[in-house]
């Protein structure tokens, strides 16, 4: 189909989606993208499915988890533009390095949950924020203290190369530092005693916790050493999807502000109360208003009234 043709249908759904879409980029780039999706009625969805509460695999192996709410919300969003359900097909990837290949070489269109990094933005593009997070450190409660001199001789878990191993080699190269393939086998390292904490992202390593069991824990310090945001990553050079895809991802923000009951909802199942990473409705209501922050608002129209 082509992409006058497929932004014709979207008409009637609304004249910021059409704009969006017919927004100035190389025609064969935007047809590979959006007409992909229009023939075959799928969005593709990769990610790793041990980031919990990102990606998780239930017990059936359906995929869950934050990343999967946004990207069927991006689904939905599809579907309403081009006339037809749009299905979300998850694949499951091993390694980052995985993803960042499939959504390059056109297998796959979206993953979300990403942290940003300049060498991956060189490559893919980036959405806007879907969440913000930040390294800290997890160990038994009481066991450090808020100053990084705490970590001098102590042997300190993190996953090899990432981004965590380079800021404690940095922050305190006097740190033990011993490397894990993943996340998920530092933490079993630090339940059985082998690593005295485990540095990395907070939101990983809480709902990473809870997963495996481990009770007593805490993260310090209380400001993260940095911080930074997950996204979702998609081709470059495609801006009409990714038009949608920020669209999708303002609205359900936007929705939850609003106290949109589903969308109240499905934060708060891995977020809110309750969830391994536990935050007050208060705090989720500022980090939206914060990840907002000029953007301009997207709420359902009014029905229109009729003139006499």
């Amino acid at each position: 189909m082509a992409v006058r043709a497929w932004i014709a249908r979207c008409t009637a759904f609304g004249t910021l989606v059409c704009l969006s879409l017919a927004a100035v980029v190389p025609p064969a780039r935007a047809e590979g993208v959006l007409e992909r999706i229009s023939s075959s009625g799928e969005l593709r969805l990769v990610g790793r499915v041990d980031q919990p509460p990102l990606l998780v695999s239930e017990r059936d192996g359906a995929p869950s988890g934050y990343g999967v709410v946004i990207a069927q919300r991006v689904a939905d969003l599809l579907s309403q533009a081009i006339g037809r359900p749009v299905r979300l097909r998850f694949e499951p990837v091993a390694t980052d390095a995985q993803l960042d290949q499939r959504i390059r070489s056109g297998a796959a269109e979206l993953a979300c949950g990403v942290p940003f990094t300049w060498e991956r933005d060189q490559t893919l593009d980036f959405s806007r924020p879907i969440a913000l997070s930040g390294l800290r450190l997890m160990a038994p409660a009481g066991r450090f203290g808020e100053d990084p001199a705490d970590l001098a001789g102590r042997r300190i878990g993190v996953v090899g190369g990432s981004l965590a191993e380079t800021d404690l080699r940095g922050r305190q190269p006097a740190a033990r530092i011993v490397t894990f393939p993943t996340l998920e086998a530092a933490l079993v390292a630090l339940g059985g005693g082998q690593v005295e904490g485990v540095a990395g992202d907070s939101l990983l390593l809480r709902g990473l916790a809870r997963q495996l069991g481990l009770s007593g824990m805490a993260l310090t310090p209380r400001q993260p050493f940095e911080r930074y945001a997950f996204n979702c990553v998609m081709p470059e050079d495609a801006s009409a999807f990714a038009n949608l895809v920020n669209r999708a991802i303002v609205q359900f923000q936007q929705g939850y502000l609003d106290g949109e009951p589903a969308a109240v909802a499905l934060v708060n199942r891995w977020f809110g109360p309750g969830s391994a990473v536990n935050l007050p409705p208060e705090a989720i209501r500022n980090l939206f208003d914060l990840l907002l922050t000029g953007v301009e608002s997207l709420r359902p129209l009014a029905p229109a009234v009729p003139s006499r």
